[in-house]
């Protein structure tokens, strides 16, 4: 399993870097690395490998998704909800209905079949989109109108709601039977319970890291382990009560950034960093996970089906964006990112074959075929779009992200040592300032250029033993002045 590690860091990196060389998403080059280096084309990615894939994948898919929870601010939430909600079932149930609806002409399988079929090809990857859609916001693309924090939140519980109907769909097979009215009804029951159980250890773990002063690198390992805790227990529920984990894993990270924006940031870079190995694992095991040969036998009526599904998805998830506020050409960036096919098809794909279905192997085989297609061209289609319709404000609050990477600022409450004196401090006082560069815009005297910078406010602890009291003095850090770990050191009790 050594070797297939190793494989794929050096491989998927490769293919990262010359994907990238050339101006296209390098989860492109990492999916077909995985496609090539799998079981079912050379075998390099050795039995032991692909038989762990589902943990570390699920692995992979948590720290994005908890770098997506550190993106979500309440007020922008609060204006895209209506239009998230929206996006999350109606585009899913036209292009379910766009298949039932040529899927038993095209490939000879019966409605149900058809719906099936139309169910697992209608969830969006998160795993695709996710990331895109992190860096987007990274850079401040979109932040004005909110745009991939829209899109975040809709193909989150997208998924679930896919999934559930799904489930309805396979249950009506043969002599089964199911409560469709209870099976959709565990659609809201599964939300509510997934962003509670996200927010109840969110804040705990908010309250722990204000009251010990522990490393960055360590909160980071230990918010990553109490999500993974989360799927274990939605797992070890599902027998009892529908629990939607994923969305439990953003609501860690929504809730700890909205009690301390300076803690969520750093744990948020420190994910940051993880997810280049993450980042690899995903992409290159989901691409693992496709039998090309599989993919073949669609054809084209499976590309044909694939395609009318698409259009259908597209008109709905259009609809679904009136009077989000949105022009024509956010709302066609919108639908292009919710075209996207990888991880839910990779997962379930197979689940009606192995449940004895006849059309188990066509529906199959189209599944895999629209990762094949959608996947690239979706992330393609996102980044190019993306590029050219997403706002970018000069003043985008993103710009502030910069900041703190470049530095490692401490957060309100850290202490730090003055390496030329010694002396302790703490930092009492943290704002966001915007201030004029010292390097004017233009050659007009009265131009000036406004940037990002963070204002720090310590005290001298030894000065007065109360706080609010005694020495303190303030220091500006921007992209044009001194670095702070000249003078600085951070201090830790853990």
């Amino acid at each position: 399993m050594a070797f297939s590690i190793a494989l794929i860091i050096i491989f998927g990196l490769l293919a990262d870097y010359l994907l990238r060389r050339i101006k296209l998403p390098g989860l492109i080059g990492m999916l077909f690395v995985g496609v090539i280096a799998g079981p079912y084309v050379l075998g390099l990615i050795s039995p032991e490998m692909m038989t762990v894939s589902g943990d570390l994948r699920r692995i992979a898919l948590i720290v994005i998704l908890l770098r997506a929870g550190f993106e979500l601010h309440r007020d922008t939430l609060n204006r895209v909800g209506r239009a998230a909600l929206i996006m999350s079932c109606v585009p899913a149930l036209f292009e379910i209905a766009g298949i039932a609806w040529v899927a038993p002409k095209l490939l000879n399988i019966t409605l149900l079949d058809a719906l099936i079929l139309g169910s697992i090809l209608a969830a969006v990857s998160p795993a695709v989109v996710v990331p895109l859609m992190i860096n987007f916001m990274d850079r401040g693309r979109g932040a004005k109108k909110g745009i991939p924090t829209l899109i975040l939140g809709a193909s989150s519980v997208d998924d679930v709601f896919v999934i559930v109907l799904f489930t309805v769909f396979l249950g009506m097979v043969g002599t089964q039977s199911v409560n469709i009215w209870a099976k959709l009804a565990e659609i809201p029951i599964s939300i509510t319970l997934g962003i509670l159980v996200g927010i109840i250890p969110g804040y705990i773990l908010w309250r722990l890291f204000i009251r010990y002063d522990w490393r960055p690198p360590k909160r980071t390992l230990i918010v990553l382990g109490v999500a993974i805790l989360l799927t274990w227990f939605e797992q070890f529920c599902e027998n009892f009560v529908p629990i939607a984990s994923l969305l439990g894993v953003m609501a860690i990270g929504f809730i700890i950034l909205e009690k301390s924006q300076s803690i969520a940031h750093l744990i948020s870079q420190k994910l940051k960093k993880l997810w280049v190995f993450a980042e690899l694992l995903l992409f290159v095991l989901v691409g693992a996970q496709v039998n090309i040969h599989v993919a073949l036998d669609a054809g084209l009526a499976g590309m044909f089906v694939i395609a009318v599904g698409l259009i259908f998805r597209s008109i709905g998830t259009y609809i679904s964006l009136f009077g989000a506020g949105l022009n024509w050409q956010e709302k066609l960036f919108c639908v292009v990112a919710y075209i996207p096919k990888a991880t839910v098809q990779a997962a379930i794909g197979a689940v009606p074959l192995a449940a004895g279905l006849p059309a188990g192997e066509v529906i199959l085989a189209v599944a895999v075929l629209s990762i094949i297609v959608t996947a690239p061209l979706g992330a393609i289609g996102i980044m190019v779009m993306g590029e050219r319709i997403l706002d970018q404000g000069e003043r985008s609050p993103y710009m502030f992200k910069e900041i703190r990477k470049k530095f490692e600022l401490p957060h309100v409450g850290q202490r730090v040592r003055n390496k030329n004196t010694g002396r302790i401090w703490k930092v009492i006082e943290e704002k966001e300032i915007w201030m004029t560069s010292p390097e004017p815009k233009s050659n007009s005297p009265q131009s000036s250029q406004k940037i990002p910078a963070i204002h720090l406010r310590f005290w001298a602890e030894d000065t007065y033993p109360r706080k609010g009291s005694g020495k303190t003095f303030s220091q500006i850090y921007s992209s044009k002045g001194r670095s702070f770990e000249k003078d600085w050191e951070i201090l830790f009790d853990w």
